[in-house]
């Protein structure tokens, strides 16, 4: 399912996400910098593009947060250059550097997340944090390797699919990680929490080891969100309160820009 950067959008009911991935391929490059130009992005964000030294870094920048313009454009009946960014209270110490929020716009929430050549744009009606990784970048021999980061349960789980360079665990701990990071960012925190202090597990597909005892946090769901194969990607989704963690829907598609 392919959805245009121009189509309709509604609003969202609890419980409901809605992620948007954008390939930076030579076309959505062209359309973020015709964006950047027509003044799309505000003077942070083209002085943040600016400095990157790549090509291809300054090319995914510019698509992400056109992208994520985009999306909240629509959500808000805004002017996509019109918007307005803001920082939560850190929930660790109440300063003003927790999850980034759009000004005036009560009820809508993001994350953005990025990797390799693609972007990822979450959008829901409460928090949420979503994180996508290159496969290959997690791969045996890459020399990625974040097991020993994990809570100490997930170490255990991982363990048990076998050696470090095994296939299946290597796909655990890649998607033990987007589950992490979409998690801490969901929270405001980040990883300056550690990614072992919060207990996330593998997921579904990795039953969890017997006597593990560890449970996933209260009062949040995480999904597994269908990106192309060469990624993985999840959300996480604070549950608003009464909603249980199986009445929330995970709606992606890809975005084209042009």
């Amino acid at each position: 399912m392919v959805v245009q950067a121009g189509a309709s959008a509604g609003g969202l009911e609890p419980g409901r996400v809605e992620v948007r991935w954008i390939a930076v391929d030579p076309a959505n490059t062209a359309a973020a910098e015709a964006a950047e130009a027509g003044g799309v992005l505000d003077a942070e964000e083209r002085q943040q593009a600016a400095r990157f030294r790549r090509d291809q870094d300054r090319a995914l920048y510019r698509v992400a947060h056109v992208a994520l313009r985009l999306v909240l454009a629509e959500r808000l009946g805004r002017a996509p250059g019109e918007l307005r960014f803001r920082r939560a209270a850190c929930p660790g110490c109440g300063a003003a550097h927790g999850r980034p929020q759009p000004v005036d716009a009560p009820g809508l929430e993001f994350s953005l997340s990025h990797s390799g050549t693609m972007a990822l744009v979450a959008v829901a009606a409460d928090p949420i944090g979503a994180d996508v990784e290159l496969v290959a970048a997690f791969a045996p021999g890459s020399g990625t390797d974040v097991s020993g980061q994990l809570h100490p349960a997930e170490r255990v789980e991982l363990a048990a699919l076998g050696e470090p360079g095994a296939e299946r665990r290597g796909r655990a701990t890649l998607r033990c990680w987007v589950r992490k990071e979409a998690y801490l960012k969901g929270t405001g925190m980040g990883l300056g929490r550690g990614a072992d202090h919060d207990y996330v597990g593998l997921g579904p597909g990795y039953e969890a080891v017997a006597g593990a005892g560890a449970q996933p946090p209260a009062g949040w769901e995480l999904r597994a969100v269908p990106v192309p194969a060469e990624y993985d990607a999840a959300i996480a989704l604070r549950l608003p309160p009464g909603l249980p963690g199986a009445a929330v829907r995970v709606a992606a598609a890809e975005l084209r820009l042009g």
